[in-house]
């Protein structure tokens, strides 16, 4: 239709049908049917067609009216139906024909948008979002963070985290509700892995993910679920991932993940405190001095969230957490216990036994401490179990010590039994990571031998723990 009108526009103006055909490209009789025909009146191409029957005919065109009145009668009715029906009434229309009729005429439901306003510490909402980020040296990194918002103030918090796990989530909504100061009645997620793991068919959740479920009993948090993808269900309506990526990351470049880090705290400073809310027309923190007093105190802080997960003593006087051990007594082998895992450390309780370490977050890593160690050394009878159970105990601080012991041994095939004695009375003396650091500087010096060891650990006593003295045996 458009190129009908440029060719009329092209007569009007006094070219010739020649010139015509020339300048807009078509065939000269087709100017001159053109010239024919009435003003182009609208550009609906579609339309147009239909109006001229340009095409082969329609086998179901004639049946329009049967089936729109089936549709009328009973709009749920199935297209397989009045496939059946119009076929007994002599159509010949293919299926696909008489399908694509139906998906024309059959009604379309519109699904209601409800837009509310909040009351002060009344409502957040939370969800986890994706996006691929390039950064200046051309490398691609697809960074997953944690997005919140308070409804009644659109305060905003997003945290960029390293996965979508039951523990990321439950640290990074309890950071946020504290970086709030509070939380509110009822927070608003989507349906994650994470939160819901099995529900009915009407959307009632009827098993829970075990650590957000003890996380929202203990901080007495009201939950709303909604479907992913449709939020029309959550009331605010709000797109709070869509508006993190649009008006975030598809808004800046990043040197490297430190400079991305550190603009988007500029960024979240900006939109809380300097930049107006579209909604509400004030910034976020204005709101925020009038919803803080509403929102309910945490009786947990995240510096105090401990994951509780069960554990066995395995027969090697340790427990197993995601691949690293932990040593305990030896007493205890056999029985059950609870490990609680803080953000940067563990608490392994065993009967009535309690003992701390410093969290390792490395694939097979050994953590131990004097008394297990000693325990587990007074439970070994007989002069060469004990040596090998010292050595062990060395081996155990990772492969750097393992190194070393081995240069010792080559250098000592028939004489590395004291040795062994020394450095594990050394690291009974010093603990792990003292005693990991005089190895390192010994093997650096090129020096084996406990004696050397034992020089480092005394000249970093002396220094207040230099490590950089060097040693001339």
């Amino acid at each position: 239709m458009l190129k009908r009108h440029e060719v009329q526009v092209l007569l009007r103006a006094g070219h010739g049908s020649s010139e015509v055909s020339r300048l807009a490209g078509v065939d000269l009789r087709t100017v001159q049917r053109i010239a024919r025909e009435a003003a182009v009146s609208h550009a609906d191409d579609v339309t147009a067609r239909r109006e001229k029957r340009i095409g082969r005919p329609s086998k179901v065109a004639g049946h329009r009216d049967a089936v729109r009145q089936m549709l009328e009668e009973d709009v749920g009715l199935r297209s397989v139906e009045i496939f059946d029906r119009l076929r007994k009434a002599g159509c010949l229309a293919k299926r696909s024909a008489v399908y694509e009729l139906v998906r024309e005429l059959r009604p379309k439901p519109v699904q209601l948008e409800t837009h509310f306003e909040g009351l002060p510490g009344e409502f957040s909402q939370h969800d986890f979002g994706h996006v691929v980020v390039t950064y200046r040296d051309g490398t691609k990194e697809t960074v997953t963070f944690f997005a919140s918002k308070l409804k009644y103030s659109r305060t905003p918090l997003v945290t960029i985290v390293a996965d979508e796990t039951a523990e990321t989530l439950v640290r990074a909504l309890l950071g946020h509700l504290h970086a709030f100061g509070g939380r509110p009645m009822v927070a608003v997620f989507d349906r994650a892995s994470a939160i819901a793991k099995k529900w009915k068919k009407d959307g009632t959740v009827t098993q829970w993910g075990r650590h957000f479920q003890d996380l929202v009993i203990d901080l007495g948090l009201g939950v709303e679920l909604c479907w992913p993808y449709s939020p029309e269900q959550k009331g605010a309506v709000e797109n709070l991932v869509g508006w993190v990526k649009g008006s975030f990351f598809r808004q800046r470049r990043f040197q490297d993940p430190s400079d991305l880090r550190d603009q988007l705290a500029a960024w979240l400073h900006e939109v809380t405190h300097d930049r107006p809310c579209r909604a509400t027309g004030v910034p976020p923190a204005v709101r925020l001095a009038e919803e803080k007093p509403r929102l309910l105190p945490l009786n947990i802080t995240p510096d105090q969230l401990a994951l509780r997960f069960p554990v066995v003593v395995g027969p090697t006087a340790s427990v197993v957490f995601e691949t690293n051990r932990y040593d305990v007594s030896p007493e205890l082998v056999g029985l059950g216990g609870t490990i609680h895992a803080y953000a940067d450390r563990v608490r392994i309780q065993v009967g009535g036994h309690e003992v701390w370490y410093t969290r390792r977050f490395g694939r097979h890593e050994h953590a131990s401490s004097h008394e297990p160690r000693a325990s587990r050394l007074a439970q070994v009878s007989g002069q060469r179990a004990k040596l090998y159970r010292k050595r062990q105990d060395l081996f155990d601080l990772g492969p750097e010590v393992v190194s070393y012991f081995d240069a010792i041994y080559q250098r000592r095939p028939h004489s590395w039994a004291p040795d062994a004695h020394r450095l594990h009375a050394l690291l009974q003396d010093c603990g792990d990571a003292a005693f990991v650091s005089a190895v390192q500087a010994s093997h650096q010096a090129g020096v084996f031998g406990a004696e050397y060891v034992a020089h480092y650990l005394k000249t970093a006593i002396h220094l207040g723990g230099s490590r950089n003295l060097e040693v001339h045996p």
